[in-house]
């Protein structure tokens, strides 16, 4: 086979991985629940605060300058997807090196690494070696998962170890082809996963300070997707996207909710669920798979789904998409997309950047192809409206943005970077 068409043939193969993925607008998990001064500043878990990619920031750069945002430090880094978490001065994030996996921690002001522990050996298949999950953040312990499947409680400060669990061993979990890429929730005193265990065992809650499990939930084949907590009709839920399904169970005890079937070649259900407040959520995957939008009701004690509309418009290959004013902005496979989140009408398309990822602050789009091309633009309905570029990273870049005290925290295969956005 030609190498051009290698290539494309194994773009369309890629499950380019939860860990960059896949939120939602007012889902706040208990991960988020710092003290407010901290909150504004921080990024502490996939996604953001809310899970959600939407940054509360302000003074942020309106435009940059031809040579892009202030650079602020670049170190070298190892093999992997796993995003970066910003708590209290600390970048977290994970690594591979040799046969082995890392979870770390860096010095903000000079990217200087604080602690590293290894998590687990090397895992390696046709997309590369490395974590694909983003560290979660709680107060002052970090809870990582290894690509194999071993979750770790750590104490913040210092990377001791305080608990670890594997979900081979746990749940029965097989590790799916590219990997487990689920990011840990922190919900009150539980840590959730999508461990994609055997039967009953899709979704686990664990006690966050013990490990011990508390409940588990669901049947279905693991994904490459992390959980989202959401209040809908007054009832606190949890959403899972596994491998064939959209699950919500309570988040107290586990109790099945509602589902909606949701079938992925692959089994690559990658994108996180979007809540679209009040009771709507919104759902996408690639392979030509589309999206579709389906509002929760309650009637009585039982809940009921509605589809509102379903499109393959907005096919989220492995980020998901951001909804801000009305509006879910991602990337259709390599095209980024505005789409009405009422209708699934197509605002406005923009080529050029291949897949990417990208999250909304402070009333702007901040999108980071997958060759490492970082753009600025108006996060509006009318039309694309680029405010800056920088070509701050090479090669393979699947890894989402994180925004946290006015720094923008990128990372590839081979470094981390950090750059200033505050105006």
């Amino acid at each position: 086979m030609p190498i051009r068409s290698f290539v494309l043939a194994m773009r369309q193969r890629v499950p380019l991985l939860a860990l960059l993925l896949a939120g939602a607008v007012g889902a706040v998990g208990a991960a988020a629940l710092a003290a407010p001064e901290a909150a504004k500043a921080d990024w502490p878990q996939y996604r953001g605060p809310q899970r959600s990619g939407v940054s509360q920031e302000t003074g942020l750069l309106k435009s940059w300058p031809a040579a892009g945002p202030k650079m602020l430090w670049r170190v070298p880094l190892g093999d992997g997807y796993s995003g970066i978490s910003v708590a209290d001065g600390r970048a977290f994030t994970m690594y591979a090196t040799g046969k082995e996996e890392f979870a770390a921690a860096f010095d903000v002001a000079t990217g200087k690494e604080v602690w590293k522990l290894r998590i687990d050996a090397v895992r390696e298949d046709d997309m590369g070696a490395g974590p694909r999950s983003t560290p979660t953040v709680d107060g002052d312990v970090v809870f990582v998962v290894s690509e194999s499947g071993m979750v770790f409680a750590l104490k913040a400060g210092n990377g001791e170890k305080i608990w670890s669990k594997d979900l081979k061993v746990e749940f029965g979990a097989p590790v799916p082809q590219w990997g487990i890429s689920t990011s840990p929730l922190v919900e009150g005193d539980l840590l959730l996963l999508d461990a994609g265990g055997g039967k009953n065992k899709s979704l686990a809650a664990l006690d966050k300070k013990t490990g011990a499990t508390r409940w588990t939930a669901h049947s279905d084949r693991p994904g490459y997707s992390s959980p989202l907590a959401v209040t809908i009709q007054e009832v606190r839920q949890v959403l899972s996207f596994a491998g064939s399904s959209l699950v919500s169970v309570a988040a107290a005890d586990g109790k099945v909710l509602w589902s909606v079937p949701w079938k992925t070649s692959y089994d690559v259900n990658a994108a996180m669920p979007v809540l679209i407040p009040p009771d709507r959520v919104f759902i996408s995957s690639g392979y030509d798979t589309g999206g579709a939008v389906y509002r929760i009701k309650k009637e009585g004690e039982a809940f009921k789904t509605e589809e509102v509309w379903n499109t393959r418009v907005m096919k989220n290959h492995f980020n998901s998409s951001v909804h801000y004013g009305g509006y879910l902005y991602g990337f259709d496979d390599a095209t980024l997309k505005c789409v009405d989140a009422g209708t699934g009408e197509e605002k406005w398309r923009q080529r050029g950047f291949q897949k990417g990822s990208l999250l909304v602050a402070d009333g702007h789009l901040v999108i980071l192809s997958e060759a490492g091309l970082l753009l600025l633009a108006d996060a509006v309905p009318e039309g694309f409206k680029e405010q800056g570029r920088m070509q701050v990273l090479e090669g393979r870049t699947w890894t989402m943005p994180s925004l946290a005290g006015g720094k923008l925290y990128l990372r590839n295969q081979k470094e981390m970077v950090a750059l200033e956005l505050a105006g």
